[in-house]
């Protein structure tokens, strides 16, 4: 092909695909003005991007583009799930809390993977820091649950204030870096130029320069990272002086998938601690290698090499499942904390016995070591409700199916198919995932969680059927319905009128019935199942198996 048309075709594309990411946000009524797909020239006006070169920036303009937004407007609230941030080019932008939710505030640790507060209880002192709105969410969540958490919060803000961000403030990237809910609300205080950057772009620019990737990770030092060291089960009762000065020491790691970030034998150097993503564990066997083990986020990694006497390197070679934010602990520091604070030694003690003896269990039982690999592979380590049918007993009747049906007024939420492990069947069900990325982007908030436990739901009165949270989920779990009918000339945003309307669908739990999911209810020979953990999918295959 000539080389100008295949420029010419690339180019072309890079206008579909920013035509694509952004066209939606030109019906937001809070928009004044949004840019058209911008220059690396143009982009360069900007100092956020003076470092790089053209070639560079032309591959993330579909990513980047630049508003004006009216005073007032509100650019996200608590809970959304955004994957872009903001660079304040003119005007200011109000940060504050809108709401309080009685729930807490959502934690980034795996709750089902981590010691709970009465387990530390004995070790842990009372709370010396400050009542800001985030520890006081804390405190609400130990009296519903007793577990401390690590929370999502990006800012932590005493209660009542405001931060006022101006020209050269970045917002927004921390959650949708590290696909966290966004913890305050930001308002617009007078009119604002914000250039908006998407994940896939914020990421690339992160790896490719170093003074960008430090400016990243100063604001998260500085709006987040002490807070949340403060709340980890670890590091409760320390002393807040102490746990400043560590926040300010720690390294903070970024991984893309299947990157390797310690190595099986080689020297042991830090304790490393998962703020989002997922590491897997694998030991050498024979000629190969097993997987014996995940670590999610806020989980530990390092403890047995560093306490234990005489082990040389790494037990296990760490490897990044997609991408994956970690903070590393140096050697030189843990020990200052350890010596300085008994009680974490004996966390530090109680983490490495257990992951002896699960990683022992582990190589004993292979079919551990399976389940694990394709639980990660296939996305079953996000799943809260994982729908599955032990296809041995399944007579294909679609009961299942015709039970979500009627139960959803002759729309089912999910298909019979999917991904099989063993006699299982893995259907495409909504897995409720602990980080949905499926509500990233959504233009009119019609996907959210329910508010009833980790349930995901739509609302039909507010989708406009874009696709957006289909084309996002990576387990084909949502379905787009033609709702055989045309969209009302009266329909906005103006786009819609006339077309075709179709809305998203997908699994709901029956959150709203007292007889609980249908597709499982309605099975004639009890062989759907609804597993929240790969540990209880492995206890259903051992039952099975028995």
């Amino acid at each position: 092909m000539d080389k100008t048309i295949a420029r010419d075709l690339a180019a072309e594309e890079r206008e579909r695909l920013f035509e694509d990411r952004w066209s939606a946000y030109g019906a937001n009524t809070g928009i004044d003005k949004i840019s058209e797909r911008l220059s690396p020239e143009a982009l360069r006006q900007y100092e956020l991007f003076q470092p790089y070169d053209d070639a560079f920036l032309e591959k993330l303009t579909p990513d980047i583009t630049v508003a004006t937004w009216k005073a007032d407007a509100i650019l996200f609230e608590e809970g959304n799930y955004l994957d872009l941030a903001f660079f304040v080019v003119e005007g200011t932008v109000d940060v504050y809390l809108k709401k309080l939710r009685d729930t807490g505030v959502l934690p980034i640790f795996d709750a089902a993977r981590i010691a709970t507060e009465d387990e530390m209880a004995s070790d842990a002192d009372s709370d010396p820091y400050g009542r800001t709105a985030f520890f006081g969410q804390v405190e609400k969540g130990k009296e519903g649950e007793g577990i401390t958490l690590l929370s999502t919060m990006e800012f932590d803000l005493p209660y009542g204030s405001v931060v006022q961000l101006g020209p050269g403030d970045i917002f927004g990237e921390i959650g949708a870096l590290n696909g966290w809910p966004q913890s305050v609300t930001a308002r617009v205080d007078t009119e604002c130029t914000l250039v908006q950057i998407r994940v896939p772009a914020l990421r690339a620019m992160k790896k490719q320069s170093t003074v960008f990737n430090d400016r990243i990770d100063k604001i998260y030092r500085a709006r987040t990272l002490t807070t949340q060291l403060k709340s980890t089960p670890l590091f409760r009762g320390t002393e807040e002086a102490f746990i400043d000065a560590l926040a300010q020491k720690v390294a903070l790691v970024s991984c893309s998938p299947e990157d390797v970030v310690a190595r099986e034998g080689d020297a042991v150097d830090a304790l490393y601690l998962v703020r989002s993503g997922f590491l897997k564990l694998s030991q050498q066997m024979g000629e190969g290698d097993m997987v014996v083990t995940y670590l999610s986020k806020g989980m530990t990694f390092g403890e047995a090499e560093l306490l234990i006497e005489g082990l040389e390197g790494w037990q296990f070679t760490m490897t990044s499942v997609g991408f994956t934010e970690l903070i590393k602990v140096d050697r030189s520091d843990l020990l200052a904390v350890t010596q300085r604070f008994p009680a974490i030694k004996r966390r530090l003690w109680k983490t490495a016995i257990a992951r002896i003896k699960e990683t022992g269990h582990t190589r004993e039982n292979l079919d551990k070591s399976g389940l694990i690999e394709f639980s990660l592979a296939k996305g079953l380590v996000q799943g809260n409700s994982i729908l599955v049918i032990d296809l041995d007993v399944c007579t294909r009747c679609d009961d299942c199916v015709r039970g979500c049906e009627e139960t959803h007024g002759g729309r089912p939420r999910f298909v019979r198919e999917g991904e099989k492990y063993g006699n299982f069947l893995v259907a495409r069900s909504c897995y409720h995932c602990e980080d949905p990325v499926c509500l990233i982007g959504c233009p009119t908030g019609a996907i959210r969680r329910a508010n009833v436990g980790e349930v995901v739901e739509i609302d039909d009165g507010l989708c406009i059927g874009c696709s957006n949270c289909a084309n996002k989920c990576p387990y084909d779990a949502i379905i787009m319905h033609d709702m055989d009918e045309t969209w009302p000339e009266t329909a906005l945003p103006e786009w819609l009128r006339g077309r075709p309307r179709k809305v998203a669908s997908k699994c709901d739990l029956c959150h709203e019935s007292e007889a609980g999911p249908a597709c499982v209810n309605n099975c004639p020979h009890s062989c759907a199942f609804r597993v929240g953990s790969i540990e209880e999918f492995q206890a259903l295959l051992a039952v099975d198996n028995a």
